[in-house]
């Protein structure tokens, strides 16, 4: 917990299943961002099912992104920078901009 009592966001959650296209989009796009991101299967894991299921009114519409305390059903990368930004801003750390990316790899090779 940080010094407000609130819990401090860890990584953003994405709860998805095998054979989701829309998983399979985002979960790398995600991983791109260099955001700590923690995957979970819901067919592996039946409490995950159950926020999906919470979450998404109901059904196990997946991805479902869980960003402190909101959940993203279906989102883009640029909905879950969002919502890290205003739920989890600690997490940004852990990211570059495609800027700095692309200057880290021309400075590296002449």
């Amino acid at each position: 917990m940080d010094e407000d009592g609130a819990t401090a966001v860890e990584a953003v959650e994405v709860y998805w299943r095998p054979g989701c296209p829309f998983c399979m989009a985002l979960r790398p796009r995600l991983r791109r961002s260099g955001l700590p991101i923690r995957e979970v299967d819901i067919w592996a894991d039946p409490a995950a099912a159950a926020r999906v299921r919470e979450a998404a009114g109901g059904n196990e519409t997946v991805p479902t992104v869980f960003v402190g305390p909101t959940a993203l059903v279906n989102p883009s990368v640029r909905e879950v920078k969002a919502a890290v930004d205003r739920y989890a801003p600690a997490l940004r750390a852990h990211t570059r901009s495609r800027r700095q990316w692309w200057r880290r790899r021309g400075t590296s090779g002449a």
